[in-house]
């Protein structure tokens, strides 16, 4: 109970609203929340979950909350071969598979390979990547993968800013704040502004192929694994690229 005033100050700050902003939001006086974060006042699961909903915290920030103020979790992660899960693995499944020709993956929260087709396989596993992997620690440390990228700054670039983004949005992550500050070590031009597409340009031999993604993620889940997986879909972003994949089709 002690912990939760501390974590829900965190989040209205992470979510930069005052405590006035939070409280008319939510329908609650500014004096009882302020008595909520100094823990002068005990908050109801009702509250948590109202706050939750105002803070657009994710599910794993609202197990959280709801630990800390002394409650049971809302979400769990259920195994991997659980029935109620199937319909979601199949749908990740059928993406991976229908995106082919073009690579596709799935990226759990901290950006490790759980999914992929035969064209990300192939594609990654000249730099010796693998299910299990973390796509941003080889970022950082993979040399064989920094070597294959073309235009290896933009894409640093690009991906601090889209963990930057998951921080604001996950909240406070060990594993993710450090790899947001290893890559502003590297990472020169950090205030440039970037372009309207931001495509990866993989050499694999004698050949350079430019991808940009789109990133989908479930909607609707109760499970807190699968709301934090991201099917990442790569599509060309040359004409080169796309004949090199589709045969000339």
């Amino acid at each position: 109970m002690a912990d939760f005033g501390p974590a829900l100050k965190e989040w209205r700050t992470t979510r930069r609203m005052s405590q006035m902003d939070l409280a008319l939001s939510a329908g609650v006086s500014a004096r009882h929340l302020s008595f909520l974060e100094t823990g002068r006042a005990r908050p109801s699961r009702g509250m948590v979950l109202r706050l939750c909903d105002e803070l657009s915290v994710p599910n794993a920030g609202r197990n959280q909350l709801l630990t800390a103020a002394g409650m049971a979790p809302a979400y769990a992660s259920r195994a991997s071969d659980a029935e109620d899960l199937k319909p979601l693995k199949e749908a990740v499944a059928w993406m991976l598979d229908n995106h082919a020709p073009y690579p596709a993956m799935a990226l759990n929260r901290h950006w490790q390979l759980e999914a992929m087709n035969g064209p990300a396989a192939m594609m990654l596993s000249a730099s010796g990547l693998q299910l299990g992997d973390s796509l941003i620690e080889a970022l950082v440390s993979n040399e064989a993968l920094r070597g294959a990228l073309d235009n290896l700054e933009e894409v640093e670039r690009h991906t601090l800013a889209r963990l930057r983004t998951e921080l604001t949005h996950f909240g406070r992550d060990p594993a993710i704040e450090r790899a947001v500050e290893a890559l502003q070590a590297r990472v020169s031009r950090d205030d440039a502004v970037l372009p309207a597409v931001i495509p990866a340009r993989y050499r694999l031999g004698d050949q350079v192929l430019s991808f940009f993604s789109t990133i989908a993620q479930f909607g609707t889940t109760g499970d807190l694994a699968m709301s934090e997986l991201k099917v990442e879909l790569m599509f060309p972003a040359d004409d080169a690229t796309r004949l090199a994949l589709t045969g000339g089709v």
